[in-house]
């Protein structure tokens, strides 16, 4: 007798709501065609992932930028039509990017 045997037993009269949301979320970001290039730099002697190549809107861009930084728990910034991360996140930005549909090419290193 699992849980919701259980409950049913409790509780005769409730009728259960089961929404199961199969269906992948609606990014409100615009996706490219073209890949977004993820690469590697160091300055001062600090690592950092750059990504470019975005053809979207600016505040797009900047929305995907502060999602990047909230997931990886790091800092950052947008300039230039770049996102600037701190730290060598080239592996975990590809990955998290490709779950959201986009395309990403990976220079350097």
């Amino acid at each position: 007798m699992d849980l919701q045997d259980q409950l049913k037993n409790l509780f005769p009269d409730h009728v259960s709501e089961e929404t199961e949301n199969t269906t992948p979320k609606e990014s409100d970001i615009w996706m490219q065609n073209d890949p977004i290039i993820c690469k590697y730099e160091k300055r001062k002697g600090k690592p950092i992932t750059i990504l470019e190549g975005y053809t979207g809107a600016e505040s797009d861009f900047k929305k995907l930028a502060k999602e990047l930084k909230t997931k990886l728990s790091v800092g950052g910034s947008f300039k230039n039509d770049q996102i600037i991360i701190q730290g060598d996140y080239r592996d975990k930005i590809m990955e998290i990017l490709k779950e959201k549909g986009f395309k990403v090419k990976r220079v350097g290193g």
